[in-house]
């Protein structure tokens, strides 16, 4: 039995890798170079023409514009792209190899986060959750893994940031200041690191949150580092007056996501998100309960008697569940934002993985019954 699941596993991870290779080589040589790539890659090419850290004012009025807060994907993905447009290669190839990276990053951090939670299996499932996920639908897509965007490279760093927090929070702080600097949204995330850390935090009660505090400080100064290095350079660049209206053209953009007001409703982007996986919407939206269930029923079981690799996994679930709801919670009441799962997607590519993830642990935590067993485990 144990050479048959052995065998098992090994086609099934097999399946998923060739499942990926197909994503990335399709990503890489059929999709179109869109609108937000075209108008993203302005910016390393005006800095190696000496013009700048600035776009081509598309959105501005065509004229240069230094530090455009229209230009969401941040210098975290940008600078790597100048610098391999800087060796002289092709500009769509190079835009495309470094989200590409942080795509092959995202997968590694899921199968690490996998495997320390519950297993191969587990790491398998995770690994499985971003080939399953599809935002390619409307005018705002991700097509694919090499697009030039910041949404998969802002989720590459938030798992990565989530691996080392229970041995090293001040780097996870950094990674988490990183995902901001690769997409702006991924600032929504901190919330869920304050709660694993909370968790993973010596004593009850107020002693609790009190260690929780004292290990906190740090990594939250450094999750601010690499916005503080980005702002300084805008206004070394800018001056203090246009660093100025570089703020105020900032909150601005922030305020209205960059939209007009689209009137959409909760149900109409829980609608779109339901549609936006390779299964039927109501296959996603039952494998989504049940999983969520089955990571509360493991988390409830196991809260109060927790071994410390366990109190481990209890921290990356509950993280896992709250960066979750913040993402799609923002995103679904967000009225004025349209109809596109692109806005939500760097919480869902790293934090659903890992509920999945969870959901295995859970399973061998049911109770001592053949029926418990053998559902969870379909």
């Amino acid at each position: 039995m144990s050479r048959l699941r052995t065998a098992l596993f090994w086609v099934a991870a097999a399946a998923l890798v060739i499942g990926h290779v197909a994503l990335a080589w399709h990503s890489i040589t059929v999709s179109r170079f869109w609108e937000d790539e075209a108008f993203n890659l302005t910016v390393p090419r005006n800095l190696l023409a000496g013009l700048g850290y600035a776009s081509d004012g598309a959105l501005s009025g065509s004229t240069i514009t230094p530090f455009d807060p229209r230009i969401s994907t941040g210098p975290v993905v940008l600078l790597p792209v100048a610098a391999l447009l800087a060796t002289g290669m092709d500009p769509v190839l190079a835009a495309r190899l470094v989200p590409l990276a942080f795509w092959l990053l995202l997968l590694a951090g899921l199968a690490v986060l996998g495997r320390r939670i519950g297993g191969r299996w587990a790491a398998l499932l995770a690994v499985a959750v971003p080939l399953a996920f599809t935002a390619g639908a409307g005018v705002s897509p991700i097509q694919g893994p090499a697009d030039l965007l910041g949404e998969i490279p802002a989720a590459a760093l938030l798992v990565w940031a989530l691996a080392v927090l229970p041995r090293r929070a001040w780097l996870a702080g950094l990674l988490v200041g990183l995902a901001v600097q690769a997409k702006l949204i991924a600032a929504l995330a901190l919330p869920a690191y304050a709660v694993a850390l909370w968790v993973l935090a010596d004593g009850h009660g107020w002693a609790r949150v009190r260690d929780a505090l004292r290990r906190a400080w740090l990594p939250l100064l450094l999750s601010a580092v690499p916005t503080a290095l980005f702002e300084l350079g805008a206004l070394l660049a800018l001056g203090p007056a246009g660093f100025v209206e570089h703020l105020r053209a900032f909150v601005r953009f922030v305020r209205s996501g960059g939209q007009a007001d689209a009137a959409t409703t909760v149900l109409q982007k829980l609608g779109t998100l339901a549609d936006s996986w390779s299964l039927p919407p109501a296959a996603a939206l039952l494998g989504a309960v049940l999983t969520l269930a089955l990571v509360t029923l493991g988390v409830a079981r196991r809260w109060r008697i927790a071994t410390e690799e366990e109190r481990v996994v209890i921290a990356y679930a509950l993280a896992a569940v709250v960066g979750a709801l913040a993402f799609v919670t923002w995103w679904a009441t967000a009225s004025r934002l349209p109809l596109w799962v692109r806005h939500p997607a760097p919480g869902i590519l790293a934090f659903f993985p890992v509920l999945a993830a969870v959901a295995v642990w859970s399973v061998a935590r049911l109770p001592e019954r053949r029926a418990w067993r053998l559902g969870g485990t379909v």
